[in-house]
């Protein structure tokens, strides 16, 4: 049976205390690159990859990491598992690499990991922040496959990149451009607050 713990941790990264929504932390990609989907989707394994393995590897060390150097070893983690994601999209994704381009390497600044490594896997067992960064990085999948998902289809007709609007359909260039990821990680983020706070006061 599973560690209660482990499902509030999981229910924290992808629903309750989601990254984007409520911490409003790494939205500089979730602009970016949510015009396709298939971006969208391969930015997200990435950094859950890297949020994963660098909070499970943080954790692993903390009992032998010197705390004056900790945030540089934290760093030179996170950039490891950044670099073998950048030269594994750069061999077998070319095309997706180009399509990212730097955004790829800024991984390495996602707040989302040095605030996972910071509030949760100094402190807490590897597996347990292994579990903590996955779910933290799916949870930012899943509000960047959101808004991709609206960009792309009225940006460009498609989703995944195939076309389900008709020929005569009317592109949105407000949702290709990234103003227009904006607006609309702008609206998720209302409702999802408004409806946090009604159930809060709801229980009071």
């Amino acid at each position: 049976m599973a560690n209660p713990n482990r499902k509030k941790i999981i229910r924290d990264g992808l629903l309750d205390d989601n990254p984007v929504i409520y911490q409003v932390i790494g939205i500089c990609s979730a602009l970016a690159v949510t015009n396709l989907m298939l971006n969208s989707f391969i930015m997200g394994v990435a950094l859950m990859f890297v949020t994963g393995l660098s909070s499970f590897t943080i954790s692993a060390i903390r009992e032998y990491t010197p705390a004056h150097i900790r945030m540089m070893v934290q760093v030179l983690i996170i950039s490891v598992y950044v670099i073998l994601v950048d030269i594994f999209l750069k061999a077998f994704m070319p095309e997706m690499s180009k399509a990212l381009g730097p955004y790829v390497g800024l991984i390495i600044t996602n707040c989302i990991i040095m605030g996972r490594a910071e509030a949760f896997a100094i402190s807490n067992k590897p597996v347990d922040s292994l579990l903590d960064g996955m779910a933290a990085g799916l949870g930012y999948t899943m509000v960047l496959l959101a808004i991709s998902f609206i960009r792309e289809i009225l940006g460009f007709g498609s989703i995944f990149g195939f076309q389900i609007m008709p020929e005569s359909w009317t592109a949105w260039t407000l949702m290709i451009m990234p103003p227009g990821a904006f607006f609309i990680l702008s609206l998720f983020m209302w409702y999802a607050n408004a409806k946090k706070i009604s159930k809060e006061e709801a229980k009071k």
